[in-house]
């Protein structure tokens, strides 16, 4: 059977710390005497056990930490809605198949998956990084974020060892075709319904697999973080005014997203914002013909023209379950430019105290509705950014990944973590 190969070395020397050259070992924190200073445990609630895995992610890793986390589970069993564990990663990736393993042991044990600012977490790290992404009952920043910032996190695509292949059919060419066909095939099949079964876009493993393999997809930006249902830890609330970080919450809300250039933000004055926005419930019953207690309420120049009232018939219409926002600050009307004619699309109202606590309702053809898509419930914060705005940024060109000759001549595991091989000795 070929070697399929998920790694990549980051530079001549060994870091320590940051994804040893060595087989992985997984060891609990506390057993530690120094443990990291960059921990973010929920007040009032016991800290969950600790764990960390460093080093090459070889065959039998999966096997190992699901004995360790059974142990954890049978001795320390979580309380409902709270994670088994958390374990921080730190590896320059390995075997395929273990990464996508312990990313579906972390998933199934809900474990908490972290990569720490000085740590690399590459490959098939990256894989197993991704079903580490358990968010607990009332989740708040940054208690369940996976990258601190200044963390490196990579993905690339996988290869078959040339050698490895040469070895198991050097009698027969044509079963070595046949292998190497069947071992990608394989590969790639895996990488399809491991993402899927993480909640990843579909576009996911095509754009691994198209990569060259000696190319990396860090993850830096926004949409990045979003799309993969990461998120970094020490994001700071967006430099840019209340108006901009409106617009950028009503694009991250729409089912499609809009050029920002199109998109025009207005604060509705606050003595009016419930008014005018029932208003906008009462265009939208209007619309739609609606008759009936509640549109003669809208329509009643005594109710709509007293705060008292206005105040009352705004909450109980948000008890009854219309799409109105809670009011948490300066509320915006987001409208984008189509052709030269405005069409409202967002209402928002933000805390300017709190970057995560934010309201957006949507402009539908025949009222206000609920957002498309919802931000993620322990970075909400995420939304309040440009999908294409950096927020971990990628190493510089000096530890960019690189092949050393005297790697390529160990020997690599079956279907294991073996040392990148050139570029030409890969599948394509």
């Amino acid at each position: 059977m070929a070697v399929l190969m998920l790694m990549v070395v980051m530079s001549l020397t060994p870091i320590p710390g940051r994804g040893e050259l060595r087989a992985a070992t997984i060891v609990s924190l506390s057993a530690l005497t120094t443990s990291p200073t960059t921990l973010f445990p929920r007040p009032g609630a016991a800290e969950s056990p600790r764990l960390r895995l460093t080093g090459m992610i070889e065959t039998g890793d999966s096997e190992k930490l699901r004995d360790l986390l059974s142990r954890v589970q049978a001795s320390a069993p979580p309380k409902p809605g709270m994670p088994l564990a958390t374990i921080e990663l730190s590896s320059l990736g390995g075997d395929l198949f273990e990464g996508v393993r312990i990313g579906e042991l972390l998933r199934g044990f809900k474990v908490v998956a972290v990569v720490r600012k000085q740590d690399l977490c590459l490959s098939a790290c990256a894989l197993a990084l991704l079903g580490g992404n358990t968010v607990r009952t009332a989740a708040a920043y940054p208690f369940d974020c996976n990258v601190e910032v200044g963390g490196k996190v990579a993905f690339h695509n996988f290869f078959l060892d040339r050698s490895q292949l040469r070895r198991r059919t050097s009698d027969d060419p044509v079963a070595s075709r046949l292998q190497g066909f069947a071992d990608g095939r394989g590969g790639a099949a895996m990488l399809i319904k491991y993402a899927a079964d993480m909640g990843l876009p579909p576009a996911f493993a095509a754009n691994l697999m198209a990569r060259p393999v000696e190319e990396f997809q860090y993850v830096e930006t926004i949409g990045e973080f979003l799309s993969l249902n990461l998120c970094p830890i020490g994001l700071a609330r967006p430099s840019v005014p209340l108006s901009h970080q409106a617009a950028n919450v009503c694009n991250n809300s729409l089912a499609s997203s809009v050029p920002l250039s199109a998109v025009v933000v207005a604060q509705i004055a606050p003595p009016q914002v419930r008014q005018y926005l029932l208003e906008r419930v009462q265009d939208g019953m209007n619309a739609a013909g609606a008759r009936g207690k509640l549109a003669d309420q809208l329509a009643s120049w005594s109710v709509m023209r007293a705060k008292d009232e206005v105040e009352k018939l705004y909450a109980d219409l948000r008890a009854a379950g219309v799409a109105l926002p809670e009011i948490v600050g300066p509320t915006f009307e987001v409208a984008v430019n189509e052709a030269g004619r405005l069409r409202a699309a967002c209402y928002v109202s933000l805390s300017p105290t709190d970057p995560d606590s934010y309201e957006v309702v949507l402009q539908g053809t025949r009222g206000l509705i609920e957002a498309s898509r919802k931000p993620p419930p322990n970075a909400r914060r995420l939304f309040l950014y440009d999908r294409q705005a950096v927020a971990n940024r990628r190493p510089s060109s000096d530890i960019i990944p690189r092949v050393t000759d005297d790697m390529e001549e160990t020997q690599a595991a079956p279907l294991g973590s073996g040392r990148m091989s050139r570029r030409s000795d890969a599948a394509r």
